[in-house]
C-alpha cells in the first residue's frame, strides 16, 4: 500500500498534536496520537510510536510518560508555563496603550502556548470590554517603527495629537511635524512614552506613543547622543512624574511612617529614608518639578510635605491654595 505523501509531516503532527491536546491533567493514549495521524491521512502502528516519542525527546521535546491504571503521555516542561502566560495576558489587558482589538489578538497568540485546556484557564482571565483602552489602533505598529530607528541610529518624523472636548484629534506644533532623535521607550503609568531629544532646544521630551502617528525614520544620524550617554535611565524615570518634565533639583520632604513603601515604590531602595521623631521621617530625592509631582505629593493629603527649596514649597502651597479656592467658590 503506497504511503501518503503526508508520511513525512509525522513527528511534525504528533509534536503539535502533544503541544495543543496535552497537559499534566489532561495526557493522551496511544490512541488518540493514532487517531490524529489519521486524520492527516498518516499511517502508523501502536510498536512505531514508542520510537517517534523517543525521537522527540531526543530533539529536546519534554514527552512524560504516565504508568498505571490509565497510561497516558504529555508534554511537560515549555517554553511558557501556565502562571507565566497569566501574567503576560494580565499585563496585555491592563496596558491603556494597546487597543481593545490588539489585545484580544494578542492573547489568541498567547493561548497557541500551551494546552487548549490551560487556554481555557487564560480565557478566564480576559476582561477587555469596559476597560480604557488606547483608541490609536496602530500604536502597536509605532512602537516597532521607534525601535527600528533607535536601531539604526536614526531621527524620526511624527505629528502629535491630543484629544479636544468633542472628542475629536487636535494635532499640536500647528498640525505640523517633529523632527527629533529617538532614544528610548519608557512604560509609565500604564502608557508607553518615547524619549526624543530636541536639538534646537537642548533637552529631551516625552511623548506618549499612543497619540503619535505618520512616524517616518529620517535619513540622517539622531542628534544628542552626549546628552542621552550621561542620562541614567533607572534614575531618570524615578525622578519624572507622569512623564511631565520640569527643573530636576534636590526637594526635601516629610512623610508619616507608614507610607515608606509608597517613597521607595517611587524613588527605589536606595533612597536613605531619615527617621523624624516617632510619627514621620524625611526623604531627600532629585525630582522633575511639575504639577504631577505636586499631584503625587497632595495624593498623602496632610501626611506629607514639602519642606525645601522654598521656592518649591512655595510654589506647593500655591497650587494647594488654587485648588482650595475653586471648591470654596
Amino acid at each position: 500500500m503506497p504511503k501518503s505523501p503526508n508520511q513525512k509531516l509525522k513527528l511534525l503532527v504528533l509534536l503539535r498534536f502533544l503541544e495543543r491536546q496535552s497537559d499534566e491533567k489532561h495526557p493522551v493514549t496511544l490512541a488518540q496520537m493514532l487517531e490524529e495521524l489519521a486524520r492527516w491521512d498518516i499511517s502508523a502502528e501502536r510498536k512505531s510510536l514508542y520510537d517517534d516519542l523517543e525521537t522527540l525527546r531526543s530533539f529536546g521535546a519534554d514527552v512524560v510518560t504516565l504508568r498505571g491504571k490509565t497510561p497516558g503521555y504529555y508534554l511537560g516542561a515549555r517554553d511558557f508555563e501556565l502562571p507565566e502566560l497569566k501574567l503576560l495576558v494580565d499585563s496585555i489587558q491592563s496596558s491603556k496603550f494597546i487597543t481593545g482589538k490588539k489585545t484580544l489578538a494578542l492573547i489568541r497568540k498567547l493561548e497557541g502556548l500551551c494546552s487548549v485546556h490551560e487556554a481555557q484557564v487564560l480565557e478566564r482571565q480576559v476582561f477587555v470590554r469596559g476597560r480604557v483602552k488606547s483608541m490609536n489602533e496602530s500604536v502597536y505598529y509605532n512602537v516597532d517603527a521607534i525601535s527600528d530607528a533607535i536601531s539604526r541610529d536614526r531621527a524620526l518624523r511624527f505629528r502629535y495629537f491630543e484629544f479636544t472636548v468633542a472628542g475629536e484629534r487636535h494635532y499640536r506644533h500647528e498640525g505640523g511635524y517633529y523632527q527629533l532623535s529617538p532614544y528610548a521607550l519608557i512604560w509609565d503609568d500604564e502608557n508607553y512614552y518615547m524619549l526624543a531629544w530636541d536639538e534646537a532646544e537642548g533637552r529631551f521630551k516625552h511623548f506618549r506613543v499612543d497619540k503619535m502617528t505618520h512616524i517616518t525614520a529620517l535619513d540622517r544620524p539622531r542628534d544628542g547622543k552626549d546628552a542621552f550617554a550621561q542620562l541614567d535611565m533607572s534614575v531618570y524615570s524615578q525622578r519624572v512624574f507622569g512623564m511631565f518634565a520640569g527643573e530636576t533639583q534636590p526637594v526635601r520632604m516629610r512623610f508619616a511612617r507608614h507610607l515608606a513603601g509608597a517613597v521607595i515604590d517611587r524613588f527605589g531602595k536606595e533612597v536613605l529614608l531619615i527617621p523624624e521623631g516617632e510619627e514621620s521621617f524625611t526623604v531627600t530625592a532629585e525630582v522633575a518639578v511639575s504639577p504631577q509631582f505636586f499631584a503625587w505629593v497632595f495624593g498623602f493629603g496632610t501626611e506629607a510635605e514639602i519642606l525645601s527649596p522654598e521656592a518649591v514649597r512655595r510654589e506647593a502651597g500655591r497650587q494647594a491654595a488654587d485648588i482650595a479656592a475653586k471648591y470654596r467658590e
